[in-house]
C-alpha cells in the first residue's frame, strides 16, 4: 500500500483502474495479463496467480501469473477443496493467510517467489464460481479490508474474461461438433440427385437443426431432417446424439414410424427435457416411392416434372419427440415419386416469421420450387424465402428423382397411303428402308414379309385401303399400318396360341406377322392400327 493513502482513495484507484474501458478492448488471455499488472499496482504485491474452473473435473487450472517466473506452470490443476486456493473455491469465500508457516500448502503456486503472506477471493460468472484470484507478499502482512474489496473488484473484472472464454470454448465446441454432423458435401447416389443448406440463426452459429442422407445395407435411402429445441452446445449435443441414434434404429427398422418410435422412447428417458420435430423418410432402391413418417415436423414440398407443387399434407403430422408420454402408434405414409419429381425438406426456420402467419411463408416455399437442379433449388429458397437476417436456425435438403434420359424423337421414314395395287411398290420400299437402316437380312425379310401381311389385311378387311408409316427409332423400326373397317376383338386375337382356322373373315395375315414380330393392336368401330416393331 502508498503510504497516506486512504481507503477512499485507493477504492477509487482500483474502479478506474478496472473499470478502464481499454479493458473491454483485449482478449482473454491478454485482459487476464493486464489485470495481473494492475494487480501489482494497486497493492503493490510480489505474485499473482489466476486460476480458472474446469467445472466437469471440479479442479482450479492455473491460467495466468505474475512474479512466479520459473515456479509458473500453466495447467497445473488444484482440486477445489484442497490447498489454499482450493479451499477458496470450495467456501466460495475470500481467505487470509498472515503467516504461510501455518498453510500445508506446498505448491509453487501458493510458496513460489518467497512468500508470506497471502489474499485470496473466488470469481463468479453468471452466480457460479468461475475460479480463484489470489495475490502474495514476500514480507509479512496483515490484508485489510480494503485490499480484499480491490481484489474483489479485480475478480469480478475477471469473470467478464471467464464468461468469454467459456463462450468460446462452447461456440468452438459446437461448431466442431456440428461441422462433423453436417457434411460439406452429399455422396452420390444412385437414381436421385441432391442438395442441402444449413444457416445458423443465432450469434452462437450453431444450433439443433440437422439433416441426413444415408445408403442402408438394403439399398434403400434414409432421408432425415431435424430441430432439437434450444440453441448453442447443449443442442447441438443432443442433435448428435439424436442422430447417431435414428441411424442405429434405421438398420433396424423397415419403417420410418418404428424407428421414430424408438427414437421417442430415447428422448423421453435420456434427452428428459428436450424436445425435437423430425421428418424421416425412406427411398426404396427403385425410388418410385417416399416412405414418410413426421414427429412434430413441418410437411415437406413435393413437386413433379410438370410442375405440379404441394405440401405433402397426405402425411399425418404427429407428436413431437419428447412430448408428454412416449408415443405410440406414429404412422408412415407412402406417396409416388415420379422420374423428375423434386422432395424439399426443411425445419421450421425457413418458412417462420414474427409477427407473419406460417401459412405465408408455405405458400412463399411452394410459390418458389419448381422441379430443377436442387441445388439452384436450394439456392433460390435460401435467397427467396429465407431471412437476410435469421433469427432460428435453418435446415434445408432437396432431393430430386433422376429420370430416364429422353428417348429421341422417331425420326419419319415413310408416310404414304396405300391401296390394293401401292401395296407391291410400297412393301419394295419398306424393304429399301430396312436394308438402308442396316438390319441383317433375316430380320429385314421377316419385318417387310409382316408389314406385306398386314397391308394385305387391311385392304380384304379394312375397306380396301390404308396408310402406312414407317419410322426409325434408335436401332430399330416400327411400321404403323392404320386402316378405317369395323374392328374386331384385338385383344382375343393377341391372346390366342393356336393357328386359327382360314375363313372369310381372314385372319392368317395378321396370326403370320405376329410369328416374326412384336405387334401391338388397337381396333375399333372407326378402324385398327397394328403396329409393328423390329430390334433391327
Amino acid at each position: 500500500m502508498i503510504e497516506g493513502a486512504t481507503d477512499s482513495d485507493e477504492r477509487l484507484r482500483g474502479l478506474e483502474a478496472v473499470t478502464d474501458a481499454a479493458l473491454s478492448r483485449l482478449g482473454v488471455d491478454e485482459l487476464l495479463t493486464e489485470l495481473l499488472d494492475r494487480v501489482f499496482e494497486l497493492l503493490q504485491v510480489d505474485t499473482a496467480v489466476f486460476l480458472l474452473l474446469d467445472p466437469h473435473a471440479r479442479q482450479l487450472v492455473a491460467t495466468a501469473a505474475k512474479g512466479l517466473d520459473q515456479e509458473f506452470r500453466p495447467g497445473v490443476r488444484v482440486p477445489v477443496g484442497r490447498g489454499f486456493a482450493g479451499r477458496i473455491a470450495r467456501d466460495r469465500r475470500p481467505l487470509i493467510v498472515d503467516d504461510i508457516a501455518e498453510e500445508s500448502d506446498t505448491s509453487a503456486l501458493v510458496r513460489g517467489g518467497g512468500v508470506r503472506s497471502l489474499l485470496g477471493v473466488p470469481i463468479f460468472g453468471g452466480g457460479q464460481l468461475a475460479g480463484v484470484l489470489h495475490v502474495g507478499s514476500v514480507r509479512p502482512r496483515a490484508f485489510s479490508v480494503t485490499e480484499v474489496r480491490l481484489l474483489e473488484m479485480v475478480a469480478d473484472r475477471a469473470s467478464v474474461a471467464t464468461h468469454t472464454r467459456a463462450g468460446s470454448v462452447d461456440r468452438d465446441t459446437a461448431l466442431a461438433l456440428q461441422r462433423s454432423l453436417l457434411p460439406t458435401a452429399l455422396a452420390e447416389v444412385p437414381g436421385v440427385e441432391m442438395a442441402a443448406r444449413y444457416l445458423p440463426g443465432h450469434d452462437s452459429g450453431v444450433g439443433g437443426d440437422w439433416y441426413d442422407v444415408f445408403t442402408l445395407p438394403s439399398g434403400w435411402l434414409g432421408v432425415v431432417v431435424g430441430d432439437v429445441s434450444g440453441h448453442g452446445l447443449a443442442a447441438a449435443v443432443v442433435m448428435g446424439r439424436l442422430r447417431s441414434a435414428l441411424r442405429a434404429y434405421a438398420l433396424i427398422c423397415s419403417d420410418p414410424a418404428d424407428a421414430l418410435t424408438l427414437l421417442d422412447a430415447k428422448v423421453h428417458h435420456f434427452e428428459t427435457g428436450n424436445l425435437a420435430t423430425v421428418l424421416y423418410a425412406m427411398i426404396p432402391p427403385s425410388r418410385d416411392s417416399i416412405h414418410i413418417s413426421l414427429a412434430g415436423h413441418p410437411p415437406p414440398v413435393l413437386v413433379d416434372a410438370d410442375d405440379h407443387v404441394g405440401l405433402l399434407t397426405a402425411a399425418p403430422t404427429d407428436v413431437p419427440l419428447g412430448m408428454g408420454h412416449p408415443a405410440t402408434g406414429r404412422r408412415t405414409t407412402v406417396v409416388d415419386f415420379p422420374p423428375g419429381a423434386l422432395l424439399v425438406c426443411y425445419t421450421d426456420g425457413l418458412v417462420e416469421r414474427r409477427r407473419e402467419s406460417i401459412d405465408v411463408g408455405l405458400d412463399r416455399l411452394c410459390a418458389t420450387v419448381w422441379p430443377g437442379e436442387p441445388d439452384e433449388v436450394c439456392t433460390a429458397l435460401m435467397l427467396v424465402v429465407g431471412e437476410e437476417r435469421p433469427t432460428d436456425d435453418t435446415a434445408l435438403l432437396a432431393i430430386r428423382r433422376s429420370g430416364p434420359p429422353a428417348r429421341p424423337e422417331p425420326r419419319v421414314l415413310l408416310d404414304e397411303p396405300f391401296d390394293r395395287a401401292g401395296v407391291a411398290a410400297l412393301r419394295r420400299r419398306v424393304a429399301d428402308e430396312a436394308s438402308r437402316h442396316g438390319m441383317p437380312d433375316d430380320a429385314a425379310d421377316d419385318f417387310v414379309a409382316a408389314v406385306n401381311e398386314v397391308m394385305t389385311n387391311a385392304i380384304r378387311h379394312g375397306g380396301g385401303a390404308g396408310t402406312l408409316r414407317l419410322l426409325a427409332e434408335g436401332p430399330g423400326l416400327v411400321s404403323e399400318i392404320r386402316d378405317r373397317g369395323a374392328g374386331f376383338p384385338a385383344a382375343t386375337f393377341l391372346s390366342r396360341q393356336e393357328r386359327p382356322t382360314p375363313s372369310s373373315t381372314g385372319g392368317m395375315g395378321l396370326w403370320i406377322a405376329q410369328q416374326t414380330s412384336r405387334m401391338h393392336i388397337e381396333s375399333g368401330p372407326t378402324g385398327t392400327l397394328v403396329r409393328i416393331t423390329t430390334a433391327g
